[in-house]
């Protein structure tokens, strides 16, 4: 069982072929184009290419950082976050399996042959939700808890958007954020792997529905300078621009827009902020070392001395025990 689980984790998580880039990056030209119709009137191609790259962004510190992080990261993140990531939701999936199977179901699933149309639409549902509000309740720790915010200001030290600043996040930092899904969507995948066991997700045109969802929310184009919004769907899905927000030095954004594909969830709990459509932005940190993190020690060292700092000073703090007030010790 918790090979079987394992397995198809690792498949879900290696289901990136040439044909989702192409979608990523068609969407990311498709959205530069609505963009620059709408707010360029003197056009022409070679005026597109400076508007899709412009050079004050592409030859930006934080964009080279970037450049030399992602590659850099992507050397050795098969080695180490997709493992250990599938492994956690895995142990997490099959312990919630064999604990509802021992108490109530017994070891065989509650339904008999492969999932009909109506199980595979709820499980992708429910599945979706799950991973959603998951993230959602991380991110906000990562900003509630000075001791993640170290990590996760790798992210924000971002000044400026150049597509592949959405994986501008310190390994530990993904490495935590795989653990914590072991919580939420590890227990929503045992419980439906009780249900039925083998639950796969909706396909459509080829593609299951997490790479949909990655295509939908815009990850990519979210983070560059395309200030893309969906209108009435702002509502219901978290635009490019109300991301943006969340990346914003202004005092007025912090700690809003907390979402990864759905808005709800900020407007349920209060962390929603509605931008001027034409609002310009500014990115990054407001730190006083918030250059040191244009650089690849910046984004890999920087953050772990300033973790263990933190830790250290946390334990060395003196511990008051037994100590009398002045009332208690003369009464």
């Amino acid at each position: 069982m918790f090979s079987e689980i394992y397995s198809k984790i690792i498949g879900k998580l290696y289901n990136i072929d040439y044909v989702t880039l192409a979608l990523i990056l068609g969407t990311a030209l498709f959205c530069a184009l609505i963009v620059y119709f709408r707010t360029v009137k003197d056009r022409s191609i070679r005026d597109f290419f400076g508007f899709l790259f412009p050079e004050e962004i592409i030859l930006h510190p934080s964009a080279r950082a970037d450049a030399m992080f992602w590659i850099t990261k992507r050397l050795m993140m098969p080695f180490l976050l997709i493992p250990a990531g599938a492994t956690f939701i895995a142990a997490s999936g099959y312990a919630t399996n064999r604990l509802i199977s021992s108490a109530f179901a017994g070891e065989t699933p509650l339904m008999d042959g492969p999932p009909g149309p109506v199980t595979l639409v709820l499980f992708t549902a429910t599945m979706l939700l799950a991973y959603d509000i998951s993230y959602y309740l991380y991110h906000v720790a990562q900003h509630r808890f000075p001791f993640l915010w170290e990590l996760h200001k790798v992210h924000h030290s971002a000044e400026v958007m150049v597509g592949i600043t959405k994986d501008r996040v310190h390994p530990l930092d993904e490495l935590m954020n795989r653990a914590w899904d072991a919580v939420i969507p590890g227990i929503c995948f045992g419980i439906w792997s009780v249900i039925a066991l083998n639950p796969v997700e909706v396909v459509v045109f080829g593609l299951n529905v997490y790479v949909l969802r990655n295509i939908l929310m815009m990850d990519f184009v979210r983070h560059t300078h395309l200030p893309i919004s969906f209108g009435p769907l702002d509502k219901v899905i978290l635009s490019p621009h109300w991301h943006q927000v969340h990346h914003s030095v202004d005092p007025r954004h912090y700690d809003k827009n907390f979402g990864l594909l759905f808005s709800f969830w900020d407007r349920l709990l209060g962390t929603s902020f509605v931008p001027d459509p034409k609002e310009k932005l500014k990115f990054g940190l407001v730190d006083r070392d918030a250059k040191d993190y244009q650089s690849l020690a910046g984004l890999y060292i920087l953050p772990l001395k300033k973790m263990w700092r933190r830790a250290s000073s946390y334990f060395r703090r003196p511990r008051r025990v037994g100590v009398q007030t002045r009332d208690s010790s003369s009464s």
